[in-house]
């Protein structure tokens, strides 16, 4: 399925896309904001094929300060690995902006709703579970891909927060690779 979809005046509806791994019991990091348990059900070095499939359909990245802070500092110390795209880092700190790196201090939902308008591929939320509930409580997230790691954690940061209403959605797709489920779900 195509990620951009035309509309009448050739304009096109970019989409809002939550695409994140949790453990099979819902969290996103342990509790010391680990993520060093996110991979399949062996020790083998295979590649992650469904974010190099998703990540050609986005252009633009969305995340917060920790997020942001662990990829730098953890994860991938030596190279920014999102430099192909925009990416925007929520935050109080006052920081200065590189070449596609933009840190705003901007209500999140205001942000995706700004950038949805504009033309380009889609917006991925990187991260953190504050402002996916920030975007789930304003209905702004228009997919959700969930790679479920077969891991239970026991405790830690979890995906979901309770929220004020129920959020219903349709089942879109499932693949599985190397024991980690992707569910895709649109809102319905």
């Amino acid at each position: 399925f195509s990620s951009i979809l035309p509309i009448p005046g050739g304009i096109n509806l970019r989409k809002l896309i939550l695409f994140i791994a949790m453990s099979l019991d819902g969290y996103i990091a342990d509790q010391n904001g680990g993520v060093d348990w996110l991979r399949g059900q062996d020790d083998s070095t295979e590649e992650n094929t469904f974010y190099d499939v998703f990540e050609k359909n986005v252009d633009t990245v969305i995340m917060v300060w920790r997020t942001y802070h662990q990829i730098v500092t953890e994860l991938s110390p030596e190279e920014w690995v999102y430099s192909n795209k925009k990416s925007y880092v929520i935050t109080h700190k006052r920081y200065p902006s590189a070449e596609n790196i933009h840190f705003v201090s901007i209500n999140p939902c205001t942000l995706a709703r700004t950038l949805k308008q504009e033309e380009g591929k889609d917006i991925w939320i990187c991260g953190g579970a504050d402002i996916i509930h920030q975007f789930m409580l304003e209905n702004l997230i228009d997919q959700y891909s969930i790679s479920i790691i077969p891991t239970i954690l026991g405790n830690g940061i979890p995906l979901f927060r309770p929220a004020a209403q129920e959020m219903k959605l349709r089942l879109i797709q499932v693949k599985n690779h190397h024991g980690i489920t992707e569910l895709i779900y649109e809102r319905r």
